[in-house]
C-alpha cells in the first residue's frame, strides 16, 4: 500500500462513517443513525446536521493523519511515525501524507 492509497483508505472510512450515520434504510443501523433519526428533523435541518457531522468526521481523520505523518500533534505529542503494513513494507516515514490528507480531505 502506497501513502495515497493509506490516506484514500481513511477517507474511505470518513465517508462509510458518515453514509451510514444517516442511513435509515440499512438493516443493521448504526447507533448514531438511530439517534439521529429520534431527533426527527425536517430535511433541511437533516442536511445541516450531516454537514456538520461530515465537518467533525474530515476535522478528525485530517488532524490524526496530520500527527501520523508529524505535521500536527497528537494530544500534547508532536512527532512523525512511520507505519509500515502487515509484511514490514513501509507505508510512511513522515511527512508522506501531509499532502495526500489535504488533496482528499479538503481538495473535496
Amino acid at each position: 500500500m502506497s501513502s495515497e492509497e493509506f490516506v484514500k483508505n481513511f477517507y474511505l472510512e470518513k465517508q462509510n462513517i458518515l453514509h451510514s450515520s444517516f442511513d435509515n434504510q440499512a438493516e443493521h443501523r448504526s447507533a448514531t443513525s438511530i439517534k439521529i433519526k429520534e431527533l426527527e428533523l425536517n430535511e433541511i435541518q437533516t442536511e445541516k446536521l450531516k454537514k456538520i457531522v461530515s465537518d467533525l468526521l474530515t476535522d478528525t481523520f485530517y488532524t490524526i493523519l496530520l500527527g501520523l505523518d508529524g505535521s500536527a500533534s497528537i494530544g500534547t505529542t508532536q512527532e512523525s511515525f512511520k507505519i509500515y503494513d502487515e509484511e514490514h513494507n513501509l507505508i510512511s516515514e513522515g511527512g508522506d501524507l501531509e499532502g495526500y490528507a489535504y488533496d482528499y480531505f479538503h481538495g473535496e
